[in-house]
């Protein structure tokens, strides 16, 4: 569908005044030049379909930074190229913050607009049916997110990833311009505070027991879900097993929290006498704030040898 001057202006404005339709006229006039960068780049198939469709969110978020409606066909193949490159480099889908960070110069407006942004995504993401939101919080705000890193952590096939995927796209074009002017939560806050709960659980593998805040936001009957398939019960259970890690001399250090609606995600390095060092993902599953559930799987370096489940 080829646009006019004065219809490219008008959808872009309208675009920027949270008009869904006004957005999707664009994806659909642009969508097939945006599938050529990606193809181009990355090779035809489905990593090129969602390279688009992961960028789409990305302009969806920033449709508001577009000065020049003029502009907006470059503007979107330069977010598909980015991601493209991002995900050639790391064979891995770009975060949204990552995408954000490319985007923007490095100036402390820039670092408060990528702020702004990242607050209201998460908050958008809080309105999302439960089965969508944990993969697209995975998908969106963690290093671990590719579909098959998704599938184990969430214990479903590389097939309902992509679906659940798909929808929680499609509920994120609605819900976006519908909470532009909500108050969000500030992640950055949220996310400090899981940070010190990471490394107060991890720390007390080498004596001692977490603070009575972090005992009381986990549920006694929560269920620990380890790498070799064994179920233990409550945050001693976990700390128990850390202890015994710590006592044979491995070592479980933090790299990483990501705290998302009803969903927190800490990513670890793994390393010990008698393993290959590895990269761990803890999925912590929240019910009203209180910690449920709790996932560990890690990859090593050789992986032949990697261990999901």
């Amino acid at each position: 569908m080829l646009l006019t001057e004065h219809q490219t202006a008008s959808l872009v404005q309208a675009a920027q005044q949270g008009d869904r339709a006004g957005l999707e006229a664009l994806f659909e006039a642009h969508y097939s030049g945006m599938e050529a960068v990606a193809t181009q780049i990355l090779g035809p198939g489905p990593d090129a379909q969602d390279a688009c469709q992961d960028a789409a969110i990305t302009a969806l978020a920033r449709i508001g930074d577009l000065r020049d409606p003029a502009a907006v066909r470059a503007w979107l193949h330069m977010i598909v190229r980015n991601n493209c490159r991002t995900r050639l480099r790391a064979r891995r889908p770009v975060t949204l913050e990552k995408a954000h960070a490319m985007a923007d110069p490095d100036t402390p407006d820039a670092a408060l607009d990528r702020d702004a942004e990242r607050d209201w995504v998460r908050h958008a993401v809080r309105r999302l049916s439960p089965a969508v939101r944990e993969v697209a919080v995975l998908r969106y705000f963690t290093e671990r997110n590719s579909y098959e890193q998704i599938a184990d952590l969430c214990g479903i096939p590389v097939g309902t990833v992509r679906s659940r995927l798909s929808e929680a796209r499609r509920q994120l074009a609605l819900v976006l311009p519908q909470v532009r002017d909500e108050r969000h939560e500030d992640s950055a806050a949220a996310t400090a505070e899981r940070r010190e709960e990471a490394e107060a659980v991890l720390a007390a593998a080498a004596g001692g027991t977490p603070p009575d805040p972090v005992r009381r936001r986990w549920a006694a009957h929560a269920v620990v879900s380890w790498p070799d398939g064994d179920l233990t019960i409550g945050l001693g259970s976990l700390v128990s097993r850390l202890a015994r890690d710590h006592a044979g001399g491995t070592r479980h250090r933090l790299a990483g929290v990501v705290a998302g609606p009803g969903l927190t995600v800490w990513e670890t390095t793994v390393t010990g006498p008698d393993r290959l060092p590895a990269t761990g993902t803890w999925m912590l599953r929240e019910h009203e704030g209180e910690v449920q559930h709790v996932r560990l799987i890690w990859a090593t370096d050789n992986p032949a040898r990697s261990r999901a489940r």
